[in-house]
């Protein structure tokens, strides 16, 4: 990604002619000018500092924003209403406000420069996670999923710098600008990023190398999709992850990062490990792997609720009544 001034007016005329309206085109110029001046200013401070703004900012989020609120209790009630009271769920919605613009405003930014060669390890604790790093340097390839949950990005970068080959999918945002400046700043921080949009073939060939690909294993998939129980309600999954392991035989490596104690820290653990002889004998394997996957991301996410995006429309897509789904039951090996 080319930095220089040159590059920039490069990306703004390709934003300007790329978008569908000089109303859009400038609604670009403005997010991109927004975002740019937000990290100038947080680079003034401490992080502790920030994060405490941004808390602050997630409180009036929270108040503000009717909607996100609702779509947030809504969620909550059916997942979690029967181990904890309506209070302790707004609880819950609340600090997930608080933790999600701390993770989008401050910790997004700030990663590349915070988990260095020298430096992660005062940001970041290691769980048991052996066996999954024996897995990725054996390179024979591997799938690592997590769900939107503490800090995803963290997980990552980490690997990479450990040394490990991890390449992440992502979805580019919509403006063009803010996925030159995103795409720029994780490439600086040592992560490889493969666009979703034509990511099958390239996968492959990462695959093929002894690469890991990382995904963020719990968007909704739409109608093309895989049911599957997620906190005791039908969810769309994405076909893609359980049809790599598949093909290519390979492992899903399901963990997470989730924050420890105030400020920038967290630990990460390793969840479960899907291995190809647990799924060889079953009469549907895709069926399998997408339950047991998300089996494993709903049991690292009850452990610190306070810490997923519940006001994300995670149970938007569900069966058709007339097709109906069949009960949940626990992946069998």
């Amino acid at each position: 990604m080319d930095p220089s001034p040159h590059g920039t007016i490069t990306r703004w005329l390709h934003a300007w002619r790329s978008a569908p309206s000089t109303r859009v085109a400038l609604r670009y110029w403005l997010e991109y000018a927004a975002l740019r001046t937000w990290s100038l200013v947080i680079a003034w401070f401490p992080v502790r500092t920030n994060l405490f703004t941004a808390r602050v900012l997630g409180n009036v989020w929270w108040r503000l924003m009717k909607r996100h609120r609702e779509r947030a209790m809504a969620n909550l009630r059916p997942a979690l209403g029967d181990q904890y009271s309506e209070t302790a769920l707004r609880r819950i919605a609340q600090r997930s406000f608080e933790h999600f613009a701390q993770l989008y405003l401050v910790e997004l930014m700030l990663t590349p420069r915070l988990i260095t060669q020298w430096s992660w390890s005062r940001h970041v604790e290691l769980g048991e996670l052996s066996e999954a790093i024996r897995i990725l340097l054996d390179r024979s390839g591997a799938l690592m999923i997590t769900p939107h949950f503490g800090n995803y990005e963290l997980l990552g970068y980490t690997m990479c710098r450990l040394g490990l080959p991890v390449t992440a999918i992502m979805r580019p945002p919509d403006n063009p600008l803010l996925d030159a400046m995103l795409v720029e700043s994780r490439k600086a921080g040592g992560l490889e990023l493969l666009n979703k949009k034509g990511a099958t073939a390239r996968a492959g060939r990462i695959i093929a190398d002894g690469g890991a690909l990382a995904f963020i294993g719990d968007q909704d998939a739409g109608r093309k999709c895989v049911f599957a129980d997620f906190f005791g309600r039908p969810a769309a999954w994405y076909k893609s992850i359980a049809l790599l392991a598949m093909r290519h035989e390979i492992p899903i490596i399901v963990g997470a990062a989730a924050r420890t104690r105030t400020g920038y820290h967290y630990r990460i653990e390793l969840e479960r490990i899907i291995r190809p002889n647990e799924w060889s004998a079953c009469e549907d394997p895709m069926q399998w792997i997408t339950e047991a996957f998300a089996a494993a991301l709903e049991a690292a996410i009850r452990r610190h609720p306070e810490q997923y995006l519940w006001m994300h429309k995670r149970w938007k897509t569900q069966p058709k009544p007339a097709r109906g789904i069949s009960a949940r039951s626990e992946p069998r090996p």
